[in-house]
This record gives C-alpha cells, structure tokens and sequence, in this order.
C-alpha cells in the first residue's frame, strides 16, 4: 500500500476510538465529501491497514463477573502444537483475546467467566489437562482499559 497520507491517518485516528461512526459523519469531521470518504476507508480495508471492527462489550453486564488473565508454558514447542492450541481455545465461548508470545511464556490467554468456580474448572479442562502445557498462572484483571489514541509511527 503507499504511504498514507493526512486524511488516511485522521480517518484512521477517528475509527480507531469509535468504530461505530458512520460515513456520513466521518466525512464531516474530515471535512471531506462522504464519497471520498468511503473510497479512502473502503481502500484502507482492501490494502489490509484495517482488518476489523469491534465492539467494546462489557461482560459484567452479560454474566462474565471474573476476567483472569493465563500464562501458559508448552513443551513440546513447536508450530503445529501452538496453532492447535489457538485453534481449540479460539472455539471456547471464555476466550476473550489470546497473545502467542516471545519469552518465558508462550501464550497469554484474557477470559471472561460467571464465578470463580467457573473459571477453576475452566482452567483445569480447557487447559492444565492438555498434555502440552507445562505451566499456568492466572491472575485476575481487576481494571481493564483500551487506548482510544491511535499509535503513530513516523519515519522522522
């Protein structure tokens, strides 16, 4: 793709805090016609710069009371054993977001559960019972905040 330019970044900058606008509004606070608008984000979605939209949902209000955090340890490691195990826990409805990371752990696994009952045998039979994983701490997410400030990365 080239280089985004200002309107790019600015249609980006606005989405990236509220992915909900919709066109006719974005345009306006771009000061640009909605047509061009579209084109420009319609563009930025094909060229892969924006992959998806979310919506922010607040599971308290939907039964999760419990967000925990699992780090988790696999030996074996190898590539087909970690895409298995995004593969699985992708399919559980308590995966909230999971991170396949560098260092002492390789996977960071946010979920969201009723109770603390739920989220024992959650880690037990989703888990610490694959034959893979080694190691898992979990920890409890008291607060948890998105960033509506969109990162820039200039070349200066």
């Amino acid at each position: 793709m080239k280089k985004l330019d200002d309107i790019d970044l600015r249609i980006l900058t606005i989405l990236y805090n509220d992915a909900d606008i919709n066109n006719k509004e974005l345009a306006a606070k771009i000061g640009i016609a909605p047509s061009t608008c579209l084109e420009r984000v319609k563009r930025l979605k094909s060229s892969g710069v924006i992959k998806n939209a979310f919506i922010d949902v607040n599971f308290k209000n939907i039964g999760g009371n419990i967000e925990a955090i699992a780090a988790i340890r696999l030996q074996p490691y190898s590539e087909e054993i970690v895409n298995q195990l995004r593969d699985d826990l992708l399919k559980l409805p308590e995966i909230v977001s999971l991170y396949h990371m560098g260092g002492s752990y390789d996977y960071f696994i946010h979920m969201s559960v009723k109770d603390s009952e739920h989220l024992r045998q959650f880690v037990f039979n989703a888990i610490t019972s694959r034959d893979e994983v080694t190691t898992v701490e979990t920890s409890l997410i008291f607060e948890h905040s998105r960033s509506g400030v969109l990162p820039q990365f200039d070349d200066e």
